[in-house]
């Protein structure tokens, strides 16, 4: 006999776009709002390395949560697909998935390959998400072409595009011509009509293969440096994770700033006995958005994650990072660090979109 949860066809749903967009935060609100219909639901996280501050975050938040690491999703094909399999057998209804921040051509090597699977799934369309200040300087005339290069295909190869953070935007609805979807994470604004949508409305998947030359995608991801830390902080006296996170992070703004580095997206999440809290800014100078327990008691261990991808050399990122970490007051133990610029994208498969068939035309004469 044949165990129902093996027969059960879950929604695939992908939500690709730029570094900082918001889309763990989408996420886990179209899930909260999904589970108040009954729905069960799980997410995919994707990283260039390990150490991941959105998993943590997430189960923080009580989500069932996996990652594909070590590459982003098309070169870890074989592994997305392990973990989907995997979740599967739990009966859910809706397993998002997250790609890298940096990554595209996410229907050819990604959407392709799961079409021949829907026998075990549904994939839903491809969602794109941006941040609307951050698509306004990238589609800028001055901006870093390494940059705009990955934003413009990842925009280009969207089922649907949805700007993000409406509720910090209201009257941005005209930006730069892009036509999308608005939405906010913080409000629920916008976000029931894009499930309903990508669930039941008429959107075919995966329908744009890029053109895309993977010479220039390689250059423009080595452009960044990838930093991934974990350790243990054991400050002089108890602290809260406020005085933790918040000294911390804007310590690192100041050097990477002062040090002429761009900051495109730096993640902090410190987790304590007596609470969690997770601080991140899309640049220099930002204002944190910080979410978690605010008002956490003092404690006397902390449990950080900081995640960074910087426009910079990743030796000296490396260097500036490991001076904050020795300004910290009291003990740093368990320190786990990587930096390096991603390696060239090697998507395990490439399935593009089959062209339309030919109308037939009668012979003349």
């Amino acid at each position: 006999m044949s165990n129902p949860a093996q027969q059960k066809r879950p929604w695939i749903v992908i939500v690709g776009g730029f570094l900082g967009a918001g889309k763990t935060s989408l996420i886990l609100a179209a899930a909260r709002l999904l589970e108040g219909r009954g729905m069960r639901c799980a997410m995919i996280l994707n990283d260039q390395g390990d150490e991941l501050v959105d998993t943590h975050h997430a189960e923080a938040q009580g989500m069932l949560a996996r990652e594909v690491t070590g590459g982003c999703f098309c070169c870890r094909l074989s592994g997305l697909i392990e973990v989907i399999e995997e979740l599967r057998t739990r009966s859910l209804d809706v397993i998002f998935a997250e790609p890298v921040g940096s990554c595209t051509d996410i229907s050819a090597t990604v959407f392709g390959p799961l079409r021949e699977e829907f026998d075990y799934y549904r994939v839903a369309p491809f969602t794109v998400l941006a941040d609307p200040a951050r698509a306004t300087g990238l589609l800028s005339d001055d901006t870093d072409s390494d940059m705009a290069f990955l934003f413009r295909k990842q925009l280009q190869e969207a089922d649907m595009v949805c700007m993000s953070k409406a509720d910090l935007y209201p009257d941005a609805a005209g930006l730069s011509g892009i036509e999308a979807r608005w939405l906010s994470a913080k409000t629920g604004e916008g976000v029931q009509e894009w499930l309903d949508e990508i669930l039941f409305g008429g959107l075919e998947p995966g329908r744009t293969t890029l053109e895309i030359d993977y010479a220039r995608y390689a250059r423009a991801e080595a452009a960044l440096a990838w930093l991934n830390l974990s350790f243990a902080h054991t400050p002089s006296s108890p602290v809260s994770p406020s005085l933790v996170v918040g000294p911390f992070l804007d310590g690192l703004d100041e050097a990477l700033t002062s040090a002429g580095i761009s900051i495109v997206h730096l993640k902090v999440f410190d987790r304590s006995p007596e609470g969690w809290l997770k601080a991140a800014v899309c640049a220099n100078g930002e204002e944190p958005k910080v979410e978690g327990n605010l008002d956490a008691s003092a404690a006397h261990r902390h449990e950080l994650l900081v995640n960074l991808r910087a426009k910079g050399e990743p030796e000296q990122v490396r260097k500036l990072v490991e001076d904050q970490l020795q300004r910290l007051q009291g003990a740093v133990l368990d320190v786990r660090l990587e930096c390096f610029s991603p390696a060239a994208p090697r998507p395990e498969r490439r399935v593009p979109r089959p062209a339309p068939a030919l109308p037939l035309v009668a012979p003349v004469g």
